[in-house]
């Protein structure tokens, strides 16, 4: 037995797995779900629900399904003050955002999917659907593809060995082809755009964070159409100068 494994505790590693997997479907796994597909007997499914429910962390929804509890939204607050990289995006994107009167965002990858990790709203009737501790597919934003474009193309085979792709809009892309293509154009100009992938109504434009440390991140600006074509120049210029102060602050 490995000294990792030598005071492992099953009932935490159970609990990581139910958690995880609510986490990825919210309000869609009843309690026979969650024990079917982790292979957990219903009865510690039971205890283990009723545990974290009385904990704050998970809900149940509507149609006995569970979300994840507010205890996370406290510890998801904790993890980000720790790190540097999240200050420093609170103090320049603040700046970035008052110049563009636009919301700011900050976000990380996970996996092939984007996890959103910090935002600076601006003052307007229309409000971004996307929060921190947010996470969507990966090629349906330009944060996303902002950081897909930092990887080699067999680790975004690894990613995506299905060569269609689910739309969530009109707009979103549909192929891996057409996604490899425009990540090739994205390294070429610096910057990533969402056109109306991943929310009707709005464009996005974002630019990579380049840090030593190996964990992709990146900046975005989303505004509606309208503004989008006032906008457009600022607004990429301001992400890709955004994401290269960032990176300078990772990797001093």
């Amino acid at each position: 037995m490995s000294e990792q494994r030598k005071y492992w505790v099953p009932a935490l590693e159970k609990a990581d797995k139910v958690l995880a997997m609510i986490a990825k479907d919210p309000a869609k796994h009843k309690l026979i779900d969650l024990s079917k597909r982790l292979e957990i007997n219903k009865s510690s499914m039971f205890s283990l629900l009723g545990t974290m429910e009385a904990l704050g962390w998970v809900n149940r929804a509507a149609g006995d399904t569970y979300t994840l509890g507010h205890a996370f939204a406290g510890f998801g607050a904790s993890y980000l003050k720790q790190y540097d990289l999240h200050q420093h995006f609170q103090d320049e994107a603040a700046k970035v955002r008052d110049r563009l009167q636009e919301t700011v965002q900050l976000a990380k990858q996970e996996g092939d999917q984007v996890l959103y990790l910090g935002k600076m709203e601006a003052v307007s009737p229309v409000r971004l659907h996307s929060e921190p501790g947010m996470r969507l597919p990966a090629y349906v934003t330009a944060l996303g593809k902002a950081m897909l474009s930092q990887l080699n193309r067999d680790e975004l085979l690894a990613l995506y060995p299905q060569p269609e792709l689910k739309k969530l809009t009109p707009y979103t892309i549909g192929h891996r082809d057409e996604l490899f293509a425009q990540l090739d154009a994205i390294r070429e100009q610096g910057y990533a755009i969402d056109d109306q992938e991943s929310v009707m109504g709005f464009r996005c434009v974002a630019a990579p964070i380049r840090s030593g440390g190996g964990e992709m991140a990146a900046v975005s600006c989303s505004m509606l159409l309208h503004q989008w074509e006032v906008k457009a120049t600022e607004a990429k210029r301001e992400m890709i100068g955004l994401a290269d102060r960032l990176s300078v602050t990772t990797n001093t």
